[in-house]
């Protein structure tokens, strides 16, 4: 009889980390799970900042990987290949002996946006979109700098810096790399001289030693060494053979691949991925284009990324707030008020500088709360609604692009969950929006199935991708379409203030 073997998936959110096991016969998922229960805690000493401790990524990657297993009953000897997916931007900065010599300034800190938007004039407009296709902005290699002009002490004992997927894999390896698409995430990739930022780390005064040499997405990127086994209770030897952040890796959990294929997410952030078969940008690059997990000389792939900060984190504030009842009871209490939820609105820029406002930081808020109309669930539904208007908003300014979706994929999970947020969602923004059985841990450990070279095409790997649910455009969405309308007004006022 033959012996089931498996793919082990990662997922490092800024919420919870995600393991994912899935059969290498069937590339079904067999058992998943995710640490912490609660939501990993954000370090924020001052407004705008957002860090995180490398160490609990790796203490919850441990959990999560041990319950998975535990769940699927699955023997730890036959895993065969193990994938990272990672939240994006983040920056951890190591010594020499390969010590974290700071907390990770991660995805959603704002600090460094005035350093990036002065790389951006000084160095040229022109210059960085033809170059980087975007703008410096809070990225990586502006968080760098922000360390190197704010504390440095710590720049100047930084031997490595790194993305918390990169420094995950070193945690298992030892290996100390990183890949095209992750540069292109840090904005330290030349899409024109296909090659390291050299202009903006010159500009920046940063080492170019200080960044890890590449390896490709797919691949045997190293091998699980002694400590590494000993700390995750897993056999030394297994091949790390996939890393990718969150939202190319999710589009490659939907197999997005292709030019014009769109993958969606709404967990604490949103974002709407376009897979592009050229470089483009946004002169005000309120969209970023990365490069594609799939990317090669043969085949030029990119991803346009557009990202809401403020997205299933405002959901899961106003469940905190009312009680913390379960999603569901949210989700049926929201589909009971009527669309428009009574003149009540709701603003979701609450976590964060957002790129597609130009990196302001508006603030949440709810407008029009009438106090004798208006009840919990009104709050709930309006909630949902800002978070959908906030969605159609960023694909205008995709559609600016040239980039016209009419078909989004995403997987059942999070916000898609809710009826109300996701036909809303399709209502505005005229597309069909389909939903699959997939995830970001599930999409890493098929990533290192390939990687590996357990299966020996795209096709192989997707054979259990399936899809759940979809849902088109409602042609009686007037109410809605009428409070975006006063929603866009709202947000431009508060823009004005800014």
């Amino acid at each position: 009889m033959k012996k089931t073997r498996y793919l082990l998936g990662i997922d490092i959110g800024s919420s919870s980390v995600k393991a994912a096991l899935v059969d290498t016969d069937t590339s079904a998922c067999v058992a998943s799970a995710f640490s912490p229960e609660t939501e990993m805690e954000i370090i924020t000493p001052f407004p705008g900042w957002a860090e995180q401790q490398p160490s609990a990524w790796e203490f919850h990657a441990k959990e999560a990987i041990g319950k998975a297993l535990n769940k699927g009953g699955v023997d730890k000897s036959d895993i065969l290949s193990i994938g990272i997916a990672y939240q994006m931007h983040g920056l951890v900065c190591i010594d020499k002996s390969g010590k974290v010599l700071r907390p990770s300034i991660i995805w959603c800190d704002s600090r460094a946006v005035d350093t990036g938007n002065k790389a951006f004039e000084e160095l040229g407009h022109e210059f960085c979109l033809s170059h980087y296709l975007n703008s410096p902005g809070n990225f990586t290699a502006s968080k760098l700098k922000w360390v190197k002009d704010n504390d440095p002490r710590i720049f100047d004992k930084t031997e490595t810096i790194m993305l918390p997927g990169d420094w995950l894999a070193f945690r298992l390896t030892g290996e100390k790399l990183t890949t095209r698409s992750g540069l292109s995430e840090a904005i330290l990739w030349d899409f024109e001289h296909k090659g390291l930022a050299t202009g903006l780390l010159d500009y920046y005064g940063i080492p170019s030693g200080m960044i890890p040499p590449v390896c490709e997405t797919f691949g045997i990127q190293g091998r699980l060494n002694r400590e590494a086994a000993l700390a995750f209770n897993l056999p030394e030897g297994i091949p790390v053979s996939y890393r990718a952040g969150d939202q190319p890796n999710n589009a490659f959990s939907l197999k997005a691949l292709d030019p014009g294929d769109i993958a969606a997410t709404a967990g604490t952030s949103g974002v709407v991925y376009c897979v592009t078969g050229k470089p483009a940008f946004d002169p005000q690059s309120r969209v970023n284009t990365f490069v594609h997990v799939n990317d090669s000389p043969q085949s030029n792939r990119n991803g346009v990324l557009l990202c809401i900060n403020g997205t299933g984190i405002s959901n899961s504030w106003i469940r905190r707030i009312s009680g913390s009842p379960a999603y569901d009871e949210i989700n049926a209490a929201a589909a009971k008020v009527r669309a428009g939820s009574e003149g009540l609105l709701f603003i979701p820029f609450g976590n964060g500088a957002e790129r597609m406002l130009n990196n302001v930081s508006t603030n949440a808020s709810f407008e029009n709360l009438d106090l004798t109309r208006h009840s919990q669930s009104h709050l709930y539904r309006a909630v949902q609604e800002g978070i959908a208007f906030a969605f159609r908003y960023g694909i205008d300014v995709m559609r600016d692009m040239d980039i016209r979706p009419s078909v989004i994929r995403a997987g059942h999970a999070n916000m898609f969950l809710s009826p109300v947020f996701t036909q809303t969602l399709s209502n505005l923004a005229s597309v069909t929006i389909e939903l699959y059985n997939t995830d970001g841990a599930t999409g890493a450990a098929l990533g290192s199935g390939l990687g590996a070279g357990i299966y020996e095409s795209m096709d192989d790997a997707f054979v259990n991708l399936k899809g759940i649910r979809k849902y088109s455009p409602d042609q009686d969405c007037d109410p809605v379409e009428h409070s975006y309308d006063n929603w866009k007004k709202l947000l431009n006022r508060k823009l004005q203030k800014s």
